[in-house]
């Protein structure tokens, strides 16, 4: 016997975002039965996020947004700024435990969703669907059965890549005592860091108020810093390049996100899909994810919705994943120098088309007139190279 039409594991962005997709009203069809499998509170429940997207206002969280700027700003490495407004998007800022309490009070008021505590051991296929095995909160095993089964879990390995980079970050929520920050303006890439061996590093600055921001080191390299190596990089960065004055840290988030061009498995079974990050919806070229999880959840809730098998869409197509690996491959190698490639492309790209560049969604003659204005032949001796290279598999 089933205990719902789908079981979804793990209440991150990618579960809470199919369930709150699941329970939009239906056009004259049955509203599916949903068991939403989140880890129990403990070692597992992960630490609050920050995500962060562009779309047009009046986006179906927006009631939940910590901030959000109509102005863009990057930094070359000699120091000269480029400003924009990419209208009519907006780069909205959402923090983790905001977007939880959101989707989760509309979900409480469905009674087709039921949430329950469990650490998760498998997602296996069984006759008439799926089934999903862990233990409770106090150790005693469970099991639930459903017609599908969506499993937004990580794998303990990336997938074989010719490639792979983390996008790793470490983030100081500051206050300062003098106004230090233009509320009006977010810093997506600030270059006047130190660069590294291999790949590129950043500053990001999101300022909440004049006295308020989120400032972060990012690298994007092949291994992660020891925490107080990122220490060293934020104290430098905020009196050297922001001349912050007199501040305190009031909250710290730190993480890493697989950037490969590896080929991220959506089903695992006749039942069994992967969604989120563990199925391919971050951008490989710059660790972007939750808009991708947004048109990831809305198409596999059409298809449920509409009686078809839900297999997750491809997050990206095909063409987009090949560039990125191309740009995951030339950073890699030194044959381009990051900062001055990301640099480059926000100085001569219109900011709106190249947010729908990175973001997956622009059109071929978009791609090709942004990649025109790439270090040319550098990448088309990197993409020349890339059959010819083998995929090895690599342990989180």
């Amino acid at each position: 016997m089933r205990d719902a039409d789908v079981v979804i594991v793990g209440a991150g962005a990618a579960g809470l975002s199919l369930a709150h997709r699941l329970c939009e009203p239906a056009a004259g069809g049955r509203e599916p039965r949903v068991l939403l499998v989140d880890a129990p509170v403990g070692p597992l429940t992960p630490r609050e996020r920050t995500w962060c997207y562009w779309e047009a206002p009046d986006g179906a969280f927006d009631s939940a947004l910590t901030a959000s700027w109509e102005r863009l700003r990057v930094h070359g490495p000699d120091g000269t700024a480029t400003e924009g407004r990419p209208v009519p998007l907006r780069y909205k800022m959402l923090r983790s435990r905001d977007f939880e309490a959101l989707v989760g009070a509309r979900l409480a008021g469905r009674s087709a969703v039921v949430r329950t505590g469990a650490t998760v051991e498998s997602v296996r296929d069984v006759a008439g669907g799926a089934e999903v095995r862990g233990r409770d909160g106090a150790g005693r095993p469970v099991a639930f059965r459903a017609r599908w089964a969506f499993d937004s879990r990580p794998g303990a390995r990336l997938p074989p890549a010719r490639t792979t980079l983390q996008q790793h970050f470490r983030g100081w929520f500051v206050r300062t005592r003098r106004p230090s920050f233009d509320p009006t303006t977010a810093d997506l890439m600030d270059f006047r860091t130190p660069q590294p061996a291999h790949g590129l590093s950043f500053g990001y600055v999101l300022p909440l108020s004049e006295h308020t921001a989120l400032v972060e080191y990012t690298e994007f390299s092949r291994r992660i810093l020891a925490t107080a190596a990122y220490e060293r990089a934020l104290r430098e960065y905020a009196a050297r390049v922001l001349r912050l004055d007199a501040f305190r840290v009031t909250a710290v988030e730190q993480g890493a996100i697989p950037m490969t061009d590896g080929r991220f498995p959506r089903r695992t079974g006749r039942s069994v899909f992967r969604i989120g990050t563990a199925g391919g919806a971050t951008r490989a070229s710059t660790g972007y994810t939750f808009a991708a999880v947004q048109r990831q959840s809305a198409r596999i809730a059409a298809a449920l919705l509409a009686g078809r098998p839900p297999l997750p869409p491809p997050a990206h197509t095909a063409w987009h994943r090949a560039m990125d690996a191309v740009l995951l491959r030339a950073l890699d190698s030194g044959r381009v120098d990051g900062a001055e490639f990301f640099t480059g492309l926000f100085r001569t790209v219109p900011m709106e088309r190249l947010l729908r560049f990175l973001d997956g969604r622009s059109r071929l003659w978009e791609d090709l007139s942004i990649g025109l204005r790439t270090p040319v032949l550098p990448m088309l001796r990197t993409a020349v190279e890339l059959p010819l290279l083998p995929r090895r598999a690599t342990v989180r």
